[in-house]
């Protein structure tokens, strides 16, 4: 017998409504895309309805197996980690219901395609024209305590650098990891180049991205001689759902495996040898659904 199969989307959730907003309007193209199953979403940290509710509302509709995908780019601790520790907790309490995690979006072709029609979309906008080979693209990404992820920025960076033809690329990071995009915008303005193109390698809007976008015109007020643009975020884009259907196909069907050859908790990574090993355990149950700034009626100025 066919067990009954439904799909929980685990998001990071955020103290921008803008951004649940986005994340829950993600959501309802995969239930569109995946009408066989009951679909539900909710937030790891700050939004409502959190990953628990999700799940346990699958359940009150009858669901044998689970499919948890990870709304989010990158293997850091929140896929490494907090989202683990509530399927566990979850899974530890419900045995009677097979739970299986999805990966992460990772680098993929189609999100590559999705990131040029974002950067495309920028240039098209701009007021001026100007050759790809006299222009800087800065690639930010959101910024980890785990160097695999960060350097998956980096990664994008090359690859939209050599697939798009640009002068020249550089990384930075919204927080955590280093250079800052104010400190690598700084930086790359001293090598030249006419136009600097800025794209967060992001889902969603949040604090972050404002935060990038804040930092560009701070610089570009200060060097008036080189353009500026701020390219848009993945969002919605139909590639990114295409990949989340994919993730979730590919759960099912045992091809599920992430890539851990770099991970920082099983092979000893120089400068983080001792987070070899070290217990999957969540860090976010003292915001988990606290709500957002719409919800508190004031804003903060801390990470999402």
């Amino acid at each position: 017998m066919t067990q009954k199969t439904a799909v929980m989307i685990c998001g990071h959730g955020s103290r921008d409504v803008g951004a649940v907003d986005e994340f829950n309007q993600l959501s309802g193209h995969l239930k569109q895309r995946l009408p066989d199953f009951d679909v539900e979403s909710g937030f790891l940290e700050f939004a409502k309805p959190v990953i628990r509710t999700g799940l346990e509302a699958l359940k009150a509709c009858g669901a044998e197996r689970i499919v948890a995908v990870p709304g989010m780019l990158f293997a850091a601790g929140h896929v490494k980690n907090d989202l683990p520790s509530e399927l566990h907790e979850f899974g530890h309490e419900n045995p009677e219901i097979d739970l299986i995690f999805g990966r992460e979006l990772a680098v993929e072709a189609r999100l590559l395609d999705a990131a040029r029609e974002r950067i495309e979309e920028a240039e098209r906008a701009a007021a001026t024209r100007m050759d790809r080979k006299d222009t800087l693209l800065m690639a930010v990404g959101r910024g980890t305590n785990d160097p695999d992820a960060n350097s998956n920025v980096s990664k994008v960076a090359r690859m939209l650098w050599e697939g798009m033809g640009f002068g020249w690329a550089e990384v930075s990071y919204s927080g955590v990891a280093y250079p800052l995009v104010d400190e690598g915008l700084k930086k790359a303005v001293q090598l030249g180049y006419r136009r600097i193109i800025v794209f967060p390698y992001f889902l969603f809007t949040g604090i972050l991205v404002r935060r990038i976008y804040d930092w560009t015109d701070e610089v570009a007020a200060a060097n008036p001689d080189t353009e500026f643009l701020k390219a848009g975020y993945l969002n919605d884009h139909p590639n990114v759902v295409d990949c989340f259907v994919d993730r979730v196909q590919e759960a099912l069907q045992g091809g599920n495996a992430m890539n851990c050859g770099l991970c920082k908790y099983r092979e000893r990574i120089v400068g983080y040898e001792k987070d070899i090993g070290a217990p999957q355990a969540g860090h976010h149950h003292h915001v988990r659904g606290i709500g957002t700034d719409h919800d508190h009626d004031h804003h903060h100025h801390d990470e999402e």
